[in-house]
């Protein structure tokens, strides 16, 4: 199996904007989310996923500022892991992971773990990461600390704390050399 992270671009941000609302149902899990009257998950009144699309667009248009990484697994798409980097993460934090999907067929199988490890290596700096800190999202709250930890030789924080989302479940490290 082979696993890889490719940064996509406007040729190809189409692949993320096809599995994103799949992510935006999987979160309705853990935060009893409910589409709105046109059956797409989005708190604005949103008609159409071409609609959702089109807010997905800074993602493409943000070089070196927003990283959107797609997952692959044998050639095919898999997931993804959206990154982002001054203006938009906080003052104390070089890198963030705004969001991470793996679709469910590549769950269980060390994917998630090894694509996020992939994307952490083409960044060096200081990193945070946010999660649901509730009950029903202890399956990602297992991920993030066995990736984590696995990648920082068990050298990371984790807290629970107020963020711009609300009260997360928050990873901090560094991965700089030297």
């Amino acid at each position: 199996m082979k696993i890889n992270t490719v940064l996509a671009n406007n040729e190809t941000s189409n692949i993320i904007k096809n599995i994103y609302p799949l992510y935006l149902h999987d979160l309705s899990e853990h935060y009893e989310d409910l589409p709105n009257e046109y059956g797409i998950y989005d708190e604005k009144t949103i008609k159409t996923l071409a609609q959702q699309y089109e807010v997905q667009n800074v993602w493409f248009e943000k070089p070196n500022v927003l990283f959107p990484y797609i997952i692959m697994v044998d050639d095919k798409p898999a997931g993804f892991i959206l990154i982002a980097t001054t203006p938009y993460v906080p003052k104390t934090t070089d890198y963030y992971v705004n969001e991470f999907f793996l679709l469910r067929p590549y769950r269980g199988k060390n994917i998630g773990e090894i694509g996020a490890k992939l994307v952490f290596d083409k960044f060096l700096g200081r990193w945070e990461l946010y999660t649901n800190h509730l009950p029903k999202n202890l399956k990602g709250q297992k991920f993030w600390r066995k990736t984590v930890r696995s990648y920082t030789n068990n050298n990371y924080d984790e807290s629970t704390g107020q963020t711009v989302h609300g009260e997360k479940l928050i990873f901090r490290f560094n991965n700089s050399k030297g």
